[in-house]
Formats: C-alpha cells, sequence, structure tokens
C-alpha cells in the first residue's frame, strides 16, 4: 500500500485517498523524514511549510492548490506509474 503524507488543512484529499486504498499520514512542518513517503500533497499556499526549500527528496511533491481531490489522485497514480 502506498504512503501519502498531506498537509493537515487538506483532510479532505486525505478522506478521498484513503477511501481508493490508500495509506496517510498528517504531514507535519518540520519533517525531516520526508523520504519515507511515496508522495507528499501540500495545499501550495505556503512553500516553505516544510522547509522544503532545504530539505532534498526524490518524492513527488504535488500541490493541491486549485485542484480536487480526484485531479490530485490522478497526479498520484501517473508519477508512481
Amino acid at each position: 500500500m502506498k504512503k501519502i503524507a498531506v498537509e493537515p488543512a487538506l483532510q479532505n484529499v486525505r478522506n478521498y485517498l484513503e477511501e481508493n486504498g490508500y495509506r496517510t499520514e498528517t504531514l507535519e512542518p518540520g519533517n525531516k523524514n520526508l523520504d519515507e513517503y511515496d508522495a507528499i500533497v501540500v495545499t501550495g499556499m505556503d512553500t516553505n511549510f516544510l522547509g522544503m526549500q532545504d530539505s532534498q527528496t526524490k518524492k513527488s511533491v504535488i500541490s493541491a492548490q486549485g485542484r480536487t481531490p480526484e485531479e490530485i489522485l490522478r497526479e498520484i497514480k501517473s508519477r508512481m506509474s
């Protein structure tokens, strides 16, 4: 099962991903262990939520800004295939 980190403000996205078979966790500010996730979903409102300009990860970081949960799921699937 894929493990997706989701910012706290995106509970609707988190619920949708769980309904579609993904395991999710709340993405906490300052989390430095980003490589434990298969993808990371952020609001896009605060580009420094995780201090990401300082963090390096090879995982997909997906902005949810202006997107539906369905669109986010499609992008997750396309990046993981």
